[in-house]
């Protein structure tokens, strides 16, 4: 959990034409803020404005050094893409990414001009960005592959030392899964996480999430074993047992994504709002 709670710099050049600013959006849920990516020297990209905060926007108008000519979105949650719309209308850049779907907790002002799908790049001529759809935590949530340095822009798909929730309808823990596989697939020599500091050994972060995934799965098919006919809520404190009670509420919705996936699994039923074994 420290390297994802722990203070970064609010302007550090990673490379050559890769630079991040942090958002000054701390919080227990974005750790020390979102971070937002530029790319290129001559023609830059900007992927994840985060919110529409005018000071940081103008902070990344200002390092940028040169014109803003493409925003990207890894997703549609209130701390990655409401920056987007005054961005763009500030610098005429062109927005890629994908719509937001139905539903709470999403920023319906993100509207993209070219819609990015798995494999769809983004060639500069100084550099490309390939999209790579990781739906999960989001049903719209696309990762980045820079390719000059095989670095992946994760948003909050992939963090390191911390778990995002995943909220259903629209968060799907099959498809989590399924995706965080996908890109340690990929072979990334680095990932740049959309909150905290960057990981340069992807397969240890990747696995600990699935690790710790597939733990919870287990405790949670256990609890509904030894508890058969509770309700989502009623389970939440038998599952976890290692969670501060304020944070029930959102335990409780990826509590929800574990048991439907089991149920998909045909592990689990649901009988109104209990579940028992199958």
């Amino acid at each position: 959990m420290s390297d994802f709670i722990r203070e970064l710099a609010p302007f550090t050049e990673l490379a050559p034409g890769v630079r991040r600013i942090v958002a000054p959006n701390p919080s227990m849920m974005t750790g020390p803020g979102t971070n937002t990516y530029l790319f290129g020297v001559s023609e830059v990209a900007v992927v994840d404005p985060g919110p529409d905060l005018p000071i940081h926007l103008d902070s990344v108008i200002g390092r940028a050094g040169a014109p803003i000519r493409w925003i990207l979105a890894t997703h549609t949650h209130p701390d990655h893409s409401p920056g987007v719309a005054p961005l763009a209308e500030k610098t005429g850049a062109e927005v890629l990414g994908l719509p937001a779907p139905p539903g709470e907790h999403q920023d319906t002002t993100f509207r993209p001009t070219r819609t990015m799908q798995d494999g769809d790049r983004l060639d500069t001529g100084e550099f490309e960005l390939e999209a790579i759809h990781t739906p999960g935590h989001a049903s719209n949530h696309l990762c980045f592959r820079h390719d000059a340095t095989n670095w992946i822009v994760t948003g909050d798909h992939v963090i390191d030392g911390s778990t995002v929730v995943i909220n259903p309808p629209d968060g799907d823990m099959s498809q989590y899964l399924e995706s965080l596989r996908k890109v340690k697939a990929r072979r990334p020599d680095a990932l740049l996480p959309g909150h905290g500091d960057r990981i340069d050994d992807p397969d240890r972060a990747i696995d600990w999430i699935l690790a710790h995934r597939l733990k919870r799965e287990a405790r949670v098919e256990r609890a509904v074993g030894e508890h058969p006919g509770l309700s989502t809520h009623e389970l939440v404190p038998l599952v976890y047992v290692d969670v501060p009670a304020k944070l029930y509420g959102w335990a409780e919705r990826s509590l929800l994504a574990h048991l439907i996936k089991l149920e998909k699994d045909g592990a689990i039923v649901r009988h109104g709002e209990n579940w028992r074994p199958a």
